[in-house]
């Protein structure tokens, strides 16, 4: 599979289901992005990738994506899932994704987003021109799941 990446979007979701695999696709139908094959890549948005609304996507398309998902079937926990990106000041230079899931609050999980981004900056010696934060949480009611991703797409994967 070969493709320009030329657009990014965050999408975030959250739901229940009867079983763990049903609550995480249930979730990503939340997100917008349930009837797409996420290939899960790790965490470099390209160069000069215009960050986007999700847009419409065509059904069955392989995207790849940075995400993370938290299930859980413990009635009452709160759960949450967070991405988040950072872009340097050179838009020829790549920008970093970082993931984060765990049972704890919203703001917990976007806190330590930042400060992966931060810290993938530092090391690399750049510095970040721009950064946002997407994070969901959920409150178990059965089985539930809290889903974050970043979509890496080409004019390919649109509806």
């Amino acid at each position: 599979m070969t493709k320009t990446v030329t657009m990014a979007a965050a999408a975030t979701g959250h739901a229940e289901g009867g079983t763990p695999l049903n609550a995480f696709d249930n979730a990503l139908l939340a997100a917008g992005i349930g009837n797409i094959n996420l290939i899960k890549v790790s965490s470099i948005v390209p160069p000069e990738v215009a960050i986007i609304d999700l847009p419409k996507l065509k059904p069955g398309a392989l995207v790849p994506t940075a995400y993370a998902a938290m299930t859980s079937e413990l009635p009452g926990e709160a759960i949450t899932a967070a991405v988040g990106y950072a872009l340097p000041d050179d838009p020829g230079k790549n920008g970093v994704i970082m993931e984060f899931h765990g049972a704890g609050t919203r703001a917990d999980a976007e806190e330590k987003i930042q400060q992966m981004l931060e810290e993938a900056f530092q090391v690399r010696g750049e510095v970040i021109r721009e950064m946002r934060v997407f994070a969901v949480d959920h409150t178990v009611e059965r089985v539930g799941c809290a889903v974050a991703a970043i979509t890496l797409l080409s004019e390919e994967d649109l509806a």
